[in-house]
Order: structure tokens, then sequence, then C-alpha cells
């Protein structure tokens, strides 16, 4: 089958061109069709539940809001997990289902069971499920700042709250933008006492004559009127603190008691539970997030052109810096590094056929087996759903050093028949045709089992379970079908190449390149002797693989090599119970420190949680966003912040890369590289146990950063 199919390339070398040129047009058309990510889709299909639960304590929160919800939904069909997590006022559970479950199925099991709970949960509680999207699928971080103090914070809120928010959200494939920071506007009733008990009202009465002065009802409507029907509504919704004065709560001797008769109404900042700043200043933070298999580039372009074309019309005093932290950047660099190799691959492979063969018809012919290999990989990946990401980006770096290889044998061989059938006399030539079917016939057998062998070596990949099979994964299809890409080109597209450019060489005193005579030189004795001294050199060999093996079992193990994003995120975790303005007020000390080490371009903050983020932080804890100047060794100023953080008396710190900290909350609900969990049922009994935990990891040596 495989000899038909080189003969049919031969004699139809043609067509099997321009089927070669067609496949590379149609590649080149769809490929910036095909998402972009950092990550494969690592995320089981997970819905999130967000519960807030105004007025109730932690233990509260825990006792009635979350255990009743992870009750209901553990027994939904297809969960395979549930984390939980109480705060005050708040309730977040994870509903984690088996791989390949439909999202919007999962979903509509999910809402059914909250239906089913919401009457049993405490009075003002609002449970509702996040947004479609992951931790991984925060695409950006945006900083909206007065860098010259004109604009105060109740404003740089409103204008991220409520003017860029609503921006972001109308891009397509952005699901979610968490705020934080700034001081949130609300209208605030600050009621007297005195007052009050002097109308012989109560809070409850104000309370609700200040509800009832937002509303907007349908009065139904006037019929036939001069032949027309007429809608009739009232109309009574708030916009100034006089609309709310002037509300009636009661009627005295037909008088009205207004709300300004016993309480001050003003605009007033929220209550908030966290905090932000830029490059040392306070600012408001905008966490933007992207819905599942949306392109990451694609989006990321869609923002900046949103944002250039705000610029111009920005409120005065008012800056975004969108340069904190961008998936698209790692995204951008890794794509660099695939061409690179790329192009470092295709000199290297010139420069030695050239060296070898002293052909440039040769050099060229080999070359087209890198570009018509990586082109099918990229149709597998559009054919299977696949996104352009780290993995199948590293499985095609890989590759490339393999996928000239068959072109290489089957062009070397032919090269070498043409030419012996070129020196003999004409009477003994055969056709042209004849030769190079022999010759990419003659080593096909040995092309097509080597590049087996090589493939399988990948196999294993395919077997992985869990995160570990959706990471690595991808990185073995992308390998395997970019090397069988290569066989398949190999015994197509260069027999056929072969025909139109390679002529044979016509002189027959034309005799081997200097270099490969030199080698056969060195090459000969060498093979003489290993030959004659077989058992030295066999058991040199054992030698020299036991040594080796000794050397690997000495090399640490990781899940994923360290990530060079340029940039670092620093967690820092006070005393639980520690206020936010006291959060607030060491963690600025620490980002001006920051801010001075020489190599640190920018430092972004963030104290608490946002009021929409899932990923809920308590007051205590802050995370810092540090961006490095190029050309600044990573290492160094990783040191030197190292350094800083360690004179942080009480506090624990936590230094890792924004990307990192994503994948190890994905992988464990922490941003630790490792995570141990103490189950049972007495929460301080649990602490204790942690806490000794806790004190012999501190005493193992190359552990740091223990919380």
């Amino acid at each position: 089958m495989l000899s038909r199919l080189i003969r049919f390339s031969i004699h139809h070398a043609a067509l099997v061109i321009l089927l070669a040129g067609v496949l590379l047009a149609f590649v080149a058309f769809r490929l910036p069709q095909t998402p972009v990510d950092v990550f494969p889709e690592l995320n089981a299909p997970t819905v999130v539940i967000m519960t807030e639960s105004p007025g109730l304590a932690a233990d509260e929160v825990e006792q009635y809001v979350t255990f009743p919800i992870e009750t209901s939904v553990n027994s939904v069909s297809g969960v395979r997990r549930v984390r939980t997590s109480s705060a005050i006022g708040l309730s977040i559970a994870y509903v984690e289902f088996e791989w390949g479950t439909n999202i919007y199925t999962a979903r509509q099991l999910i809402s059914e069971r909250l239906d089913s709970i919401r009457e049993s949960l405490p009075e003002n509680s609002h449970a509702e499920m996040t947004p479609i999207s992951s931790i991984t699928g925060e695409i950006m971080l945006l900083a909206v700042s007065s860098p010259d103090g004109k604009v105060n914070d109740m404003e740089l809120r409103s204008f991220a709250e409520f003017d860029l928010r609503n921006r972001l959200l109308s891009i397509p494939g952005i699901s979610q933008v968490a705020v934080i920071g700034g001081e949130l506007a609300e209208y605030q009733v600050e009621v007297s006492q005195e007052t009050l008990r002097s109308y012989n009202l109560t809070l409850e009465d104000v309370a609700q004559a200040a509800s009832a002065s937002h509303s907007s009802l349908s009065a139904g409507y006037l019929a036939d009127v001069d032949s027309r029907e007429l809608p009739l509504r009232q109309s009574g919704r708030v916009r100034s603190v006089e609309d709310i004065a002037k509300t009636p709560i009661t009627y005295d001797n037909k008088l009205p008691i207004t709300i300004d008769q016993v309480a001050e109404v003003k605009v007033g900042a929220a209550p908030k539970r966290g905090s932000g700043a830029d490059g040392g200043k306070p600012a408001v933070i905008l966490t933007v997030q992207k819905a599942p298999g949306s392109n990451t580039l694609g989006v990321t372009d869609k923002v900046d052109e949103m944002l250039d074309n705000l610029e111009s019309s920005l409120p005065e005093g008012i800056e975004i810096n969108r340069q904190i932290f961008r998936q698209s950047d790692f995204i951008s660099l890794s794509v660099n590094n695939v061409v690179h190799a790329l192009r470092d691959a295709a000199i290297i492979v010139a420069v030695i056929l050239i060296l070898f063969l002293l052909n440039v018809r040769t050099t060229i012919i080999t070359l087209s087996a890198i570009p018509l290999s990586l082109a099918v990989g990229l149709l597998v990946f559009d054919w299977l759903g696949m996104t352009i990401n780290v993995m199948t980006l590293g499985g095609l770096a890989i590759a490339v050093g393999s996928l000239v290889d068959d072109a290489i044998i089957d062009v070397e061989n032919v090269f070498r028949r043409l030419n012996q059938n070129a020196s003999k006399p004409e009477s003994q030539r055969r056709p042209r045709l004849e030769v190079i079917l022999e010759a990419s016939n003659e080593i096909r057998p040995a092309m097509v089992f080597a590049t087996i062998i090589i493939v399988l070596v990948f196999v294993p990949l395919f077997f992985l379970e869990g995160i570990e099979g959706r990471f690595f994964r991808p990185l073995g299809i992308a390998f395997g079908v970019s090397i069988l890409a290569s066989l398949f080109v190999a015994l197509t597209v260069t027999p056929a190449l072969c025909r139109f450019l390679m002529k044979g060489n016509e002189d027959p005193e034309q005799q081997e390149g200097a270099l490969v005579r030199w080698l056969k030189q060195i090459y000969k004795p060498m093979v003489g002797g290993a030959i004659r001294y077989k058992k030295a050199v066999l058991s040199a060999t054992l030698v020299v693989t036991a040594l080796s093996l000794w050397l690997a079992s000495t090399f640490g193990k990781s899940f994923l090599p360290e990530f060079n994003e340029g940039t670092f995120t620093v967690g820092l975790f006070a005393t639980p119970g520690t206020s936010l303005r006291a959060s607030d007020r060491i963690a600025s000390a620490l980002e001006d420190q920051i801010l001075a080490v020489e190599g640190v371009r920018s430092v972004t903050r963030r104290t608490g949680r946002a009021e929409r983020d899932e990923h809920a932080e308590p007051v205590s804890n802050s995370e810092i966003e540090i961006t490095i100047k190029p050309g600044y060794r990573k290492n160094d100023v990783r040191e030197e912040i190292s350094r800083l953080v360690e004179n942080l008396p009480g506090i624990t710190t936590n230094i890792g890369q924004p990307i990192e900290h994503r994948l190890s909350h994905i992988l464990s609900g922490t941003p630790a590289a490792i995570a141990i969990n103490v189950y049972g049922d007495d929460l301080s009994k649990l602490r204790a146990i942690a806490k000794e935990v806790e004190s012999v990891l501190k005493a193992l040596p190359g552990t740091r950063d223990v919380a």
C-alpha cells in the first residue's frame, strides 16, 4: 500500500505539490480562528455557587448556609468533588463534575437543587451561580488610579464599576469582571433615635419608607381616549438624596412626616471588604475573566482596542494601567519560542544538508517537510477542538527537530541513487522515475518503523488520568500528529519534489564532499576497533548506563518546569481577624519597599476580596503583583523581594508567579506548590494538628513560605 502511495506521488507529482500548497493556504486561513490559551482546559466542569448572607458570622454561615447547600448538591449525578468556603456573610461552594460533563447540563442540575433549598436558607440570603469561567481564565488585570490625586476614591470606583466594567462586559468572550478598591457609593440614611421616638416611629418604618421610595409600577391603562389607548405608570425612581429625604414615612393630622425629619440622608461609602493600590497610590483593580473556549489573544486585542478608544474620553485625572498581568504576553512569548525553534531548526538542517550533500535542491526538498507537518498538526487541533497553548506549542517545539528526519533519509537515498545512476554509461542508465521510486521504497520499511517507535514513546501520556492527563495529553497529540504527518509527507510530497528538482549528477567524476570523506576516515577505524574489542565496548556502555541512571535519580522532580513569566505574585497572610485597615497599612509599607528594588517596573496590590469575585479572600490577606523591567535577572529581583518579606514579623508570605499561582489553585485550592489537607469533625483539634504539621515542615531543609 505504501509502495503504491509513493508510486502515485511520483507519477502525479504536480497534483501532490498542488494539494500541499492548498493545505498550507487553508491552514493559513484557519489559523487565526483557532483559540489560543495559556493552558489546556484544566478545570473539570465546575459550577460555583456564591451565597451572600449579610449579618451572619462565619460559623453561622457554615451551619445555616454552606452545609445545606453542600448536602443538597453532593448527591447530584456526576459530581466528583465539592469544596466549600465560609466567611463573614459569604459562602462559596465549588461543585466539580466528572470530566466530559456538559457544563450547561451541570448548571441546570445545580439550579434545580438551589431552587429546592432557597426557602430554607436564612432571611436575606441570596444564592446564585457565578458566570462560566475559572481562575485560569483571568486574562488581564487593570488598575484605575488618579496619580495626581484630583479624583477621589468614590469617583474612581464609580467610573470603574459603572462605566469601564460595563464596557468590558460588552466585549464578546468576557464572562466576568470583578472590581476591588476605591469606595462604592450608596445612599445612607442616618436616623436620629431621639427624633424617631418623638414621632412614635421605629427603624422598620423608616426602612420600609426608604425602600418604597424607589419603585416603578404599572397603573394599567385608559381605554379609548380620543380613539387612543393610554398606558399609565407611576415612577418613583430615586435620582438624588432629595428624592429619599422627602419621602413620607407616615401622616400626622394629614401632614406628612418625611425621612429628612427623622434622619440625615447623604451619599457615602459602602462598607468594603477589599482595597487596591497601583504604584503605591490608591487604585481600583479590575480582574477580567474570559469564557472557556474564547481566544485569549483575540479577547485581549479587543480589550486593548476598547481601552485605546476610551483613553481620549477619560475623565481628567484618571489613568488606566493595563500592564499589570496579561496572559497574552506569556502566550506571545511561547509562540515566539516556537517560531525561533522553527527558524533555528531550518537553519541547522540547511547547513548540515549543504555540508553533507553539497546540493541546495536537496535542502529545499527537506525543509518543505517542516511547514507541511506543522500544518497537518494544526488542522488536527482544529478538528479536535483543541486550543493552541503552552503544551501544544511545546509538543510542536519538541517535534521540530524530528520533522525532517524521514524527509532527509528519503532525499539522501534518492540523491545517492540518482548520482550512481548518472555515473553509469548511458546505455546502462535506468529511467529517472524508476530510480526515484526504487530509492524511496528501499528505505521505506526502516523509515516507517523508526517513526512509529518514536511516536510510541509518547503513547503513555494518553493514559494519564485527571488533571495530569488533561495537561499532558495535548503535548502527546501535538508531537505524535506532527511526526506521523512528517512520515506522510516523506512518503508523498518528498518523492514528488524529488521528481521535479533532482536530476542526478551528470558528471561521473563528481566526488563526495570533503567533510564526508574526512568523517569516513575517522569512522572506519572506530567501527573496526569497536568490533575487535566488543566486550570492552559493551562493558563500558553498561557502566555509563548505570552511572546515568544513578545520576538521574539525584535530580529533583516537578509537575512542571518553572515558567519565566517576567512577573511575581507575593501573597501576604496576616493573622486571621486582622482588620482591613491594618492589612492595608502592612501591605502598603511592603509595597513602597518593593517599588524601590532595582529592576522592579510596577507594583499593584489587592487586599481582601472583590464583591463579585469567587476567589474569596479574608481582609487579612493581600496579593501584590510585581512586573520586572526587561534585561534584569528574575532570580536577583526575587532574592531581594524575599529579603524584604522575611522582615515582616507575624506575617506569612508566599512568592510565586501569576500563572503558577492560578495553576496551584486548580490543583489544590491553594497557591502553594505542596498542599497538605487535614480532615476531621473537630475544628479546634484540626487546627492543633495543622500547627504540629507546620512546625515539622518548617524544620525541613529547602522549605519556604510554610503556612
